[in-house]
């Protein structure tokens, strides 16, 4: 397979030697066709320069969470998890993810609203950043059963930086009735 390798305009070299890294992106949507929404996306970012391979978690509807908590009466999300191995700097791939959302029509006004695509850096190996731009691990990732259950289906021995083991932030959640 030939890879056409000229680079786009705008996109930092690489810092020499930088390892490949596993970032770990959580996909959700609940407007339009979600579905192929979530699965273009997917493919989207196996089209990044630097990225070398993609792996999607099965698709999970999910009820759509407010400020306030579940909202049974929004659209329901379908949400996964891809495991992204990348040379991207995490601020980089941040960026190209966001660029992803706009392309899918992605709108902000308003925090926690419907959306047509939500992409999120959860974790990006094991760096943690507290920059305001850039937070790693995702703040709520542990508190977010639709990102903990298909983390899993790819990584039965998932780390969540600074939490502990995926699955027991899973089981302390469905414990605590939160699944």
């Amino acid at each position: 397979m030939s890879r056409n390798l000229a680079k786009p305009l705008g996109i930092p070299e690489p810092r020499p030697g930088r390892p490949d890294a596993v970032a770990v992106v959580a996909l959700g949507a609940n407007l339009g066709d979600r579905q192929a929404t979530i699965l273009s996306a997917a493919e989207r970012i196996a089209r990044l320069p630097l990225v070398t391979d993609v792996r999607l978690s099965r698709l999970l509807e999910t009820v759509a969470l407010r400020v306030d908590g579940p909202d049974p009466e929004a659209p329901a999300y379908v949400n996964a998890v891809a495991l992204v191995t990348t040379r991207l700097a995490p601020e980089i791939l941040l960026g190209m993810l966001h660029a992803i959302e706009d392309e899918n029509g992605r709108e902000r006004h308003e925090r926690w609203g419907d959306r047509t695509l939500d992409l999120d850096l959860i974790a990006y190996g094991d760096v943690v950043s507290d920059h305001p731009r850039l937070r790693l691990p995702h703040p709520r990732a542990a508190e977010r059963l639709f990102v903990l259950d298909p983390w899993l289906d790819l990584d039965a021995e998932a780390d969540l930086v600074g939490h502990g083991r995926v699955a027991d932030l899973a089981a302390e959640l469905r414990a605590r009735g939160n699944g």
